[in-house]
């Protein structure tokens, strides 16, 4: 097992339907694509792109409206962001792929599930949207047709000096629900001062989440995920999505794995890097990648879900680890 510096990782360029894709890629053997969440880009990998590129080809492109990619006004649904991973593996000429989402690259990583079943050979959800409602109120406040106006604060003098002031106290007495989370949060979200960061992100915000919370709700076709290796990995912590979308998805997803990292929040693979690398190098290697069968797809769609009868309590007893 060899590792590489993170700043093998530049950014590379790909052109599709006329917009530029920013992406990160090496390595070599079984691809891993890492799809990250709303407000963020694919330097949030990083390090977990450094520690796995030595034996699998490492995948992480900014999605676009994020990061260095474009931010054209189009469609930001999370329908469109699979097809526009699909489209970019693609263009480097991959076929298959574990996918890795993380929040909104989790609600994008089931959509392409879904749509793509026979490119998805492995599923890692990480704190992932699309499972339910609830979701951190400052993201229904910033779906609100009056954050147009007052996103533009957050890249200001006056508000990074005071972020900059009380941070260590917002931190100490929970950061807003975000916890230790917070400096990184707010490290993204000063971008969105810039009218096109801000203007693709509210489109995206706006297609998942609205004041009453998530819009977005993929637990009606969880049960396709039969066959197909799924792990979920959560931080006890998290109040952006809470914990209990992690048990309700664990129970829909026939087979699945749930980690639960008791000290972290929002970005377990940031608070807890090593235990993270750690799972997720064991998925990797000890979970065959499916095989998609058209047969037992259309089964699948035909029957529906199977019922289940599973508490809260059984799902936690059931496939679950627990762990700093």
């Amino acid at each position: 097992m060899t590792s590489v510096g993170p700043d093998t990782f530049d950014l590379r360029w790909r052109v599709i339907h006329g917009y530029r894709r920013a992406y990160r890629m090496a390595g070599s053997g079984p691809a891993v694509l890492f799809l990250h969440g709303i407000g963020d880009d694919s330097s949030t990998w990083l390090d977990v792109l450094a520690s796995l590129a030595g034996d699998f080809t490492v995948i992480a492109p900014d999605l676009l409206g994020h990061g260095a990619s474009d931010k054209p006004r189009a469609d930001y649904s999370v329908a469109a962001y699979a097809c526009g991973m699909r489209d970019l593996l693609a263009t480097l000429d991959v076929d298959r792929v574990t996918v890795v989402g993380h929040s909104l690259g989790g609600g994008v990583a089931m959509q392409f599930a879904y749509q793509f079943p026979d490119r998805c050979e492995r599923l890692v959800l990480v704190s992932a949207g699309g499972i339910g409602q609830t979701v951190h109120p400052l993201l229904r406040l910033a779906a609100t047709p009056g954050a147009d106006a007052l996103l533009p604060l957050l890249g200001t003098t006056p508000v990074t000096e005071l972020l900059r002031l009380f941070g260590g106290l917002l931190t100490a007495t929970g950061g807003l629900g975000l916890g230790k989370d917070i400096g990184y949060v707010f490290s993204k979200y000063v971008r969105l001062a810039e009218s096109p960061s801000r203007q693709a992100f509210l489109r995206t915000l706006r297609a998942v989440v609205d004041w009453r919370g998530q819009v977005v709700n993929m637990l009606d076709r969880s049960y396709l995920t039969e066959g197909i290796p799924t792990m979920l990995v959560w931080g006890r912590h998290d109040h952006v999505v809470p914990i209990a979308h992690a048990i309700r998805a664990h129970t829909e997803m026939p087979g699945s794995r749930l980690e639960i990292f008791e000290e972290a929040g929002h970005f377990p693979f940031h608070t807890s890097p090593q235990r993270f690398l750690a799972v997720l190098r064991e998925f990797l290697t000890q979970t065959r990648p499916a095989r998609h069968d058209v047969q037992s797809w259309r089964r699948l769609l035909r029957t529906g879900p199977k019922p289940r009868a599973v508490s809260a309590r059984g799902a936690l007893d059931s496939g679950v680890s627990s762990g700093t």
